[in-house]
């Protein structure tokens, strides 16, 4: 079982940034994705990137550019450096772990308001 505890999320302008981090404990294995999905109010949960531990990512087209994932796998941490904000990013962004991305453990989610 892992444990994730997201964190860094908050309230910023349109065209700003924010970098959320992701703290994973407990079992992990070698060949692993950590990733990153959202959910606004009144939405499903879409993915926004992923992040394989051999380092491979791939990302959602409405933040390819503007968003970035990584990780440090000693330290069993995952980042997503947020740039360019829009309203739209305006969600509650989750952190996931698993052998493949949307499956396996879920962090309890972080609050992102995009607002002037």
């Amino acid at each position: 079982q892992v444990q994730l505890v997201e964190s860094g999320g908050g309230l910023v302008q349109p065209g700003g940034s924010l970098r959320l981090s992701c703290a994973a404990s407990g079992s992990i294995f070698s060949s692993n994705f950590m990733a990153w999905f959202r959910q606004a109010p009144g939405k499903q949960r879409e993915w926004v990137a992923f992040i394989h531990s051999a380092g491979n990512t791939n990302y959602a087209d409405s933040v390819k550019g503007r968003f970035t994932i990584s990780r440090d796998n000693q330290k069993k941490m995952v980042y997503l450096q947020m740039n360019s904000l829009k309203p739209e990013d305006t969600a509650v962004y989750y952190c996931n772990f698993g052998a493949t991305p949307g499956f396996g453990s879920w962090g309890q989610g972080t609050q992102v308001t995009v607002s002037s």
